[in-house]
């Protein structure tokens, strides 16, 4: 299926009319900000059945950057919605074999380890109290997502410790005062 095809399928399936797709076609700027509307709108979806179709639809794109990003953002936006990491892992087991499309590792790798950030993030808002190793095994990224919603004072104690950038360390120890938690 040639890009205009595939362009026209995700603005319609989103609902999308107002993006010119010859224009998106031809500017990848333009096609990225389409594809950034058409995943907010899948992941707005009650239904996720069509959340493997239009992601296998989007890593087609000849520009992997494009690609990576709109696949990233709907990882991003499922997690935020799941009801806990069981939900998430059954969901992102349809996905993980789209991401093999991409030809540059590194893209694939970042969608992997951000469904792996979010796989821990999820547990520890669950009641999960990680371990300092699996503390270390994510980002700072997810870190600092952890130091601004994680509730338990087990989890934010790991957050203050030594091995955290300064800026996870600050948002912890400010969060931990806010909640009344002692860390420490």
């Amino acid at each position: 299926m040639a890009l205009h095809a595939r362009v026209t399928e995700l603005l319609a399936e989103a609902c999308i009319l107002d993006v010119d797709v010859d224009d998106a076609v031809t500017d990848e700027h333009v096609r990225a900000s389409a594809c950034r509307r058409v995943v907010l709108a899948t992941a707005a979806s009650a239904d996720r059945d069509r959340d493997r179709a239009i992601v296998a639809t989007t890593l087609r794109d000849p520009m992997e950057m494009v690609s990576k990003t709109a696949a990233v953002a709907l990882v991003d936006s499922i997690a935020m919605k799941v009801s806990g990491p069981a939900d998430f892992r059954q969901w992102s087991a349809q996905l993980l074999p789209e991401s093999d499309r991409l030809r540059a590792d590194g893209h694939r790798d970042l969608i992997h380890r951000r469904i792996h950030d979010w796989l821990f993030c999820l547990s520890v808002k669950g009641g999960h109290v990680p371990t300092p190793i699996q503390l270390v095994r994510v980002t700072d990224w997810i870190r600092r997502v952890l130091a601004q919603e994680a509730a338990s004072s087990a989890a934010l104690t790991l957050l203050v410790e030594p091995g955290n950038t300064r800026k996870i360390r600050n948002i912890t120890r400010n969060r931990a005062g806010r909640l009344g938690l002692r860390t420490r």
